[in-house]
């Protein structure tokens, strides 16, 4: 009996180390899928913001080309001025942080301003853009570090270009005037926890926007901090590190600009990040930390009562019952995709094959659609696996909920291609039913740079076939989905092509 009781206590020890050390993995785990989560928003937050900055200095720079050109006609100064400021009025409606554009001779002395009369006597020979142009060969875009505008004091940024004379020497600067105040009106719009950041600086680290707006952040110089060299030498990426401005641990994601030699930064507070896991974490541990208690005293109850063999058959049943219902879960989960929660690749081989025999029986139509995500590759690599299983995982739900006949089946068929079983449906049905798929995956509206649709889409290929004795009938009708899906990306993707004829999206 004392060996008995033994055995029980030493099991009771190793089920609560055990519901310990499995409750504490589980919490580690969700924690770094917290933080794995912070990262992938803010990275794409930092990606779409590199665009909006990308697209403000690609319209800058054509302004800048367009007011070059401009001033390369024989006209008159007032001629030239009322150019320029058509053409600024046409560009601001595109350009929301443009402020004025001004051009300045090769002494730096101001010959035009967008915005009215030019003060006599004012001269930018020793703003640091115009030296860059002086000094510097070079026709491309410079981008300045913040400064004061010389007529309103407000804060901007400059983009300006180098002019030329027929000699090819140095005639002067065009700069276009960027308002700072714009540009944090525009990042304002993002919806940020209290402790967070947008920054738009130089590749060097030169700080050229930051929100939220301090005035003695203005113009903050990175490039020798060594957070900022260790983390932010690539392409994009994220990191977690203390801020050398207010000293606070901030989760970041960067992406630098292809086009232009700037980098857009997004940062919120690790601890913010963490609140929501640190509430779940607190409250598992007191459910937990409840269960362990009543364990204990369950189990030391049971070690006193060693003898009530009534009691030990009654948990025997319970443990069995736990047992028989874990096999049903399983059995779901055997017929279920994980990833997307559709039905898997062998309970779609199930029900099509019973389907088939079933169309064979009752002579009756049956019809298959299978879609595939366009570019998908393409999306992968430019969002990452994460992303790409969320959209996934968007299409899936989007399917899903457009199928409501109970008889119908969505199934994953493998990899990004997907399913539908539509029983006693002709061509006719299953090609509606195509056209509704189409429209549910446009409608979610996912972005998606690496296709020549701007977005999410997806190719379908229709197939039916009408009750017959033939030889494996599933086979027949999957080949040929199979070859009209294929029609279909050869039709230029995002559409989809029955048996009979194609059919543009």
């Amino acid at each position: 009996m004392k060996r008995v009781v033994r055995l029980a206590k030493a099991l009771l020890a190793a089920v609560m180390v055990s519901v310990s050390a499995a409750t504490s993995w589980q919490l580690w785990a969700s924690h770094g899928q917290t933080l794995a989560a912070a990262d992938t928003n803010n990275l794409n937050l930092a990606q779409a913001l590199n665009i909006y900055t990308e697209g403000i200095f690609t319209q800058s720079d054509m302004l800048l080309q367009g007011v070059a050109e401009t001033l390369k006609a024989e006209d008159s100064a007032r001629e030239q001025m009322q150019r320029v400021q058509s053409l600024v009025e046409r560009q601001k409606r595109l350009l929301d942080p443009l402020d004025g554009v001004a051009v300045l001779d090769a002494r730096g002395n101001w010959l035009i301003y967008s915005k009215g009369e030019i003060p006599r006597g004012t001269n930018s020979a020793k703003r640091a853009y115009f030296i860059h142009h002086r000094d510097t060969r070079s026709n491309e875009v410079h981008i300045s570090p913040p400064i004061r505008n010389p007529f309103s004091g407000e804060w901007g940024i400059t983009v300006s270009r180098r002019l030329e004379d027929e000699k090819s020497e140095f005639a002067g600067v065009v700069v276009i005037g960027l308002g700072l105040q714009n540009f944090l009106r525009a990042f304002g719009t993002i919806a940020l926890p209290d402790t967070g950041t947008i920054g738009l600086s130089t590749n060097t680290g030169q700080m050229l926007v930051l929100y939220p707006y301090s005035e003695k952040n203005i113009g903050l110089d990175f490039s020798k901090s060594a957070n900022f060299q260790r983390h932010f030498s690539g392409t994009s990426g994220t990191a977690s590190f203390r801020s050398s401005v207010d000293g606070m641990n901030r989760l970041y994601a960067f992406r630098k600009s292809d086009r232009y030699p700037v980098l857009t930064s997004v940062a919120v507070g690790r601890e913010q990040a963490l609140q929501a896991w640190r509430r779940q974490a607190l409250l598992t541990l007191a459910v937990v930390g409840a269960l362990l208690a009543a364990m204990a005293a369950v189990g030391w109850r049971l070690i006193i009562n060693i003898g009530r063999r009534i009691r030990a058959e009654a948990s025997l049943m319970a443990a069995r019952e736990d047992l028989l219902q874990a096999n049903r879960r399983l059995e779901i989960l055997a017929t279920q995709d994980q990833l997307t929660g559709l039905a898997n690749r062998r309970s779609f081989d199930e029900v099509l094959a019973q389907e088939s025999r079933r169309a064979a029986r009752e002579n009756t139509a049956l019809s298959l659609l299978l879609l595939d995500l366009d570019y998908f590759k393409g999306f992968n690599d430019a969002y990452g696996h994460v992303a790409g299983d969320q959209c996934l995982r968007a299409v899936a739900m989007a399917l899903r909920r457009s199928i409501r006949r109970p008889g119908d089946l969505v199934a994953r068929y493998g990899g990004e291609e997907l399913a539908i079983v539509l029983p006693s449906t002709g061509l006719q049905g299953a090609c509606k039913v195509a056209e509704l798929m189409l429209e549910q995956v446009r409608s979610l509206g996912i972005t998606h740079s690496e296709s020549p649709h701007g977005q999410v889409t997806v190719s379908i290929g229709v197939a039916t076939f009408r009750g017959s004795q033939s030889h494996a009938p599933e086979l027949q009708l999957v080949e040929a989905a199979d070859a009209a899906l294929y029609r279909a990306k050869e039709n230029g993707r995002n559409c989809w092509v029955s048996q009979e004829e194609w059919v543009a999206g």
